[in-house]
């Protein structure tokens, strides 16, 4: 079976569908593999929620770190394969990850030298919720090597226009993790119960499971084995220019993250059971937003293979129909989240006077969704024509407006709801700000 879309040539609806599909299901994956852990965390109760969110967030910031290997490599590689240069494509997939593994093992480290902090940061209310939430931190990030070097090989394989192996591994490790997730928190014979500290352990050994299913499966293709070869040193002109593409969106993911951090200590003023709301319901919300990231993750190696083929004919067909396809999942989405709203947060929340608070923020969040696909999916659009740069400072600048906005919103009479709103009226604004200069750019080239 062809396991490498030819994004180059033919109909361009049947390249997208046939790389974006398993990037999507794989993104869905994703997204069950952390409900499912939240699910079973559900059932220990809030507080336990709480503190898996709260940690939860600095494996976020390191997504934002690893997307500097992540990006980088795969912008270039896809540049290199629409050029028709495999040999450059090794050089790039080699050197991202390096830089990948570099970057966990240092950030590992920080993170075990500063827990306290780093946790102490969200002024938590119970010392239950933060004993727990710098358990979880210490292991997650201590073993974050694994996650890293799996989002780069899937950059990677991706660029490559096979998206195929990386959704097969995605699937490996979400069966693993809901084995090892209630086996782990609650134990079973002679393996104790581990709560928060088994969800961590279960998590790191799915994404373990990943990497080296992904890693397995590039003794196939020669280009794919050869920049796994991590021993061997890469040229420095190749790792420059893979931080400079990748640093951006690095820097992007990481302030993002940090902007999220603020809101989050801002709504511990409402209680612990507002930042369980909060982190909970925005794992519910990546239904919508892993897979548009997903898709923007596609349309990336497709604007990124032509652009390096120097045809931006085919790169404007590709947003337009990309656009239309990410408009009717964002509807879809917004459906499910409001007229849900209830049923779906009641699946990992039991606690009957918070239901109606995650239920508030479901239905609130739920009206920016279409706005937010398309700003996912520009986002991959512009990273793969090399603009990362660009992209970085309109989402930085647009995303930043969130806190002054849920400061003040927060502080009138919608109070807690106040600040979910905050969050959706910059999602609106954002995605049309970003169609909008997307738009503008197509003319000029």
């Amino acid at each position: 079976m062809k396991k490498n879309t030819d994004l180059l040539h033919g109909s361009i609806l049947t390249a997208l569908t046939e790389l974006a599909i398993p990037i999507m299901a794989t993104s869905l994956v994703q997204t069950a593999y952390n409900l499912t852990d939240m699910a079973w965390i559900g059932r220990v109760g809030s507080d336990a929620v709480a503190a898996v969110g709260a940690a939860a967030m600095y494996t976020w910031l390191s997504s934002g770190v690893a997307a500097l290997a992540r990006m980088g490599g795969q912008v270039k590689a896809a540049h290199a394969y629409g050029a028709g240069d495999q040999k450059e494509a090794v050089q790039y997939g080699k050197g991202a990850l390096q830089i990948a593994v570099m970057l966990a093992l240092a950030f590992g480290l920080l993170v075990n030298l500063f827990t306290r902090p780093l946790i102490g940061f969200f002024h938590l209310n119970s010392s239950e919720v933060i004993h727990n939430a710098e358990i979880y931190l210490r292991i997650a990030c201590g073993l974050i090597v694994f996650a890293f070097v799996g989002q780069t090989l899937t950059g990677l394989y991706t660029a490559a226009g096979n998206s195929r192996t990386p959704f097969i591994a995605n699937c490996v490790g979400m069966g693993a993790n809901m084995i090892l997730d209630p086996l782990l928190i609650f134990g079973l014979g002679p393996i104790p119960a581990m709560g928060v500290m088994g969800a961590a352990a279960a998590t790191v050994t799915a994404q373990f499971i990943v990497s080296l299913v992904l890693i397995l499966c590039v003794r196939g293709d020669a280009v794919l084995s050869g920049q796994i070869q991590i021993w061997k040193p890469t040229p420095p002109r190749y790792l420059k220019m893979i931080i400079r593409i990748g640093f951006p969106a690095s820097i992007q993911s990481m302030l993002y993250c940090g902007i999220s951090m603020v809101l989050t200590r801002f709504v511990t003023s409402w209680g612990d059971a507002a930042v369980a709301v909060q982190r909970l319901g925005g794992q519910i919300e990546t239904i919508s937003w892993m897979t548009a990231d997903g898709f923007g993750s596609a349309i990336n190696a497709f604007t990124g293979q032509n652009f390096g083929a120097k045809n931006m004919k085919r790169v404007k067909k590709g947003y337009m129909i990309s656009a239309g396809v990410m408009f009717l999942w964002g509807m879809f989405t917004t459906s499910l989240l409001v007229f849900g709203a209830v049923p779906i947060f009641s699946l990992f929340i039991h606690e009957p006077e918070v239901i109606p608070i995650g239920a508030g923020y479901m239905r609130i969040i739920g009206y920016s969704e279409m706005f937010l696909c398309i700003e996912l999916m520009t986002v991959g659009a512009m990273s793969g024509m090399g603009r990362t740069m660009e992209a970085s400072i309109l989402t930085i600048l647009l995303t930043a407006s969130r806190i002054p906005l849920a400061f003040w919103l927060g502080g009138t009479s919608l109070g807690l709801e106040g600040v979910w709103w905050a969050l959706t009226i910059s999602s609106v604004v954002k995605g049309i700000v970003f169609f909008s200069v997307f738009m503008v750019w197509m003319r000029k080239v």
